[in-house]
């Protein structure tokens, strides 16, 4: 059995904190591990490591694999050139699958969370004793609230131990979600699918025929990145739409227990434990008379009066506010945002490296500055740049900077300049946080403007 691990999404419902080049699957919003790493080990609990695939997109492929060494020997990861939705991520996948066309898979999202592990478990394995029987299985979930961000599935007959999918509705309109809460025939779709490769494939031949025709073995390049030829003229299409409301293959079983999407801020809000106002607040905020309300600061103080149902968002970069009840719609403002060419949805200004965080504290033009926090017995790669030259100077701790052959030992207050197209290093040798500042100067300011010779943590060109 194999399990398919979609972690290619942008998480733009999760706005201003998941960006582009660190979205919502890289992040710790379930705990101490991120949510790529919480669906791995659960993934790892029904089958072998070598059975698990990891589909996720080529800017954050790097970061998936960091993540997932921490708690996997090799995994096993194939990457997309281009966002284009989970019904080509799939289809990839089960390209790259070689065995047995019978062979059952598990498609898991990373965006969920469950309070109890052993039943979800128990859960998948009926799933898969489902679609052993020649059917596509769904995991369904008794709706707990009103969400518009879901699909929504009836239920039919019963067969095979399972409900057969009577409709399949993708994110439905406002009127519809109220009728079907309260519906007790109309669950949640998961997005957890389980199914037998020659079934998946057949259902794409049948209602996707562009995207599984033009597959081959020799998509994959020598590292498993999928070539860019064969994504740039795929549709950017969901498995939800393009399959799932139209197939007559899908049943599902219903996963009894509670179940959260972190996809939105009102799914977070749901799961998080609420105030004696039934707030949800995290940070430094100050309120007065707010009810039924998600606040959140990152780091500034958010002082917030006399609203309810609200979510708020601070980041370094960029504040939410919207209702509650809208928050399924924020992509909607992110799609105008990348129309508009706007940074903040591509990276936050504090970005997490495996080595520590840099956080850009101003830029104009040909000139950047950069708070570098290095963790102990950490370090950048060897690496060296085209376009421009750096100057460091410590702020706390004791640096080790490598430049061509040389190492040069500096100490609090000391500084050194970086020339242009220098092999250089920034290492911490100590037991203790070392933070530097950094001005960048050029005629090309980019993180893409870096080519890298060595690095612990194999991320070299």
């Amino acid at each position: 059995m194999k399990c398919i691990i979609l972690a290619g999404g942008s998480g733009e419902r999760l706005w201003p904190i998941s960006r582009d080049l660190y979205p919502k699957s890289l992040l710790k919003l379930d705990g101490e591990k991120t949510l790529v790493q919480n669906v791995y080990e659960i993934a790892a609990s029904i089958t072998s490591e070598k059975n698990i695939i990891v589909v996720t997109n080529i800017r954050q492929a790097c970061d998936v694999k960091i993540q997932l060494k921490q708690v996997a020997k090799n995994p096993l990861i194939i990457s997309e050139p281009l966002i284009k939705n989970t019904a080509p991520a799939i289809a990839s996948a089960l390209t790259f699958i070689e065995g047995d066309k019978d062979e059952t898979i598990i498609v898991l999202p990373v965006d969920f969370n469950i309070d109890n592990k052993e039943l979800f478990i128990k859960t998948l394995k009926k799933t898969i004793s489902v679609a052993n029987k020649g059917n596509i299985c769904a995991l369904g979930i008794k709706p707990a609230y009103l969400e518009g961000g879901f699909g929504y599935i009836k239920k039919g007959d019963k067969i095979n131990n399972a409900y057969k999918v009577e409709k399949f509705i993708e994110k439905p309109d406002n009127e519809s979600v109220n009728k079907f809460v309260d519906n007790k025939d109309y669950y949640w779709n998961s997005g957890i699918y389980t199914g037998k490769i020659s079934v998946f494939k057949e259902n794409f031949k049948r209602y996707l025929p562009e995207v599984i025709n033009c597959f081959s073995k020799n998509i994959f390049d020598e590292n498993c990145n999928i070539k860019y030829e064969y994504y740039k003229n795929l549709p950017e299409i969901s498995i939800d739409y393009a399959i799932m409301e139209k197939t007559n293959d899908l049943v599902f079983i219903e996963y009894e227990s509670k179940w959260y999407d972190l996809g939105s801020w009102q799914s977070i809000y749901n799961k998080e434990k609420k105030d004696a106002q039934n707030n949800v607040i995290s940070g430094n905020v100050i309120t007065d008379k707010v009810k039924d309300s998600f606040i959140y600061s990152s780091k500034e103080l958010l002082a917030v009066s006399g609203v309810k149902n609200k979510v708020v968002i601070e980041t370094e970069d960029a504040i939410l506010v919207c209702s509650k009840d809208k928050a399924s719609d924020i992509n909607k403002l992110v799609k105008a945002l990348k129309k508009n060419n706007d940074s903040t949805t591509v990276i936050s200004k504090t970005v997490y490296k495996p080595w520590g965080y840099y956080t850009c504290l101003n830029e104009g033009k040909g000139w950047l500055t950069k708070l570098i926090y290095v963790s102990p017995k950490n370090k950048l790669s060897l690496q060296s740049h085209n376009h421009r030259s750096e100057h460091w100077v410590v702020l706390e701790g004791e640096a080790d900077v490598v430049l061509n052959e040389d190492i040069y030992n500096l100490k609090k207050g000391k500084s050194i300049d970086i020339p242009l197209k220098v092999k250089h290093s920034l290492q911490n040798n100590t037991n203790e946080p070392l933070k530097i500042l950094e001005v960048q100067k050029g005629d090309y300011i980019s993180e893409d403007d870096i080519i890298r010779y060595e690095d612990m943590y194999g991320r070299a060109n």
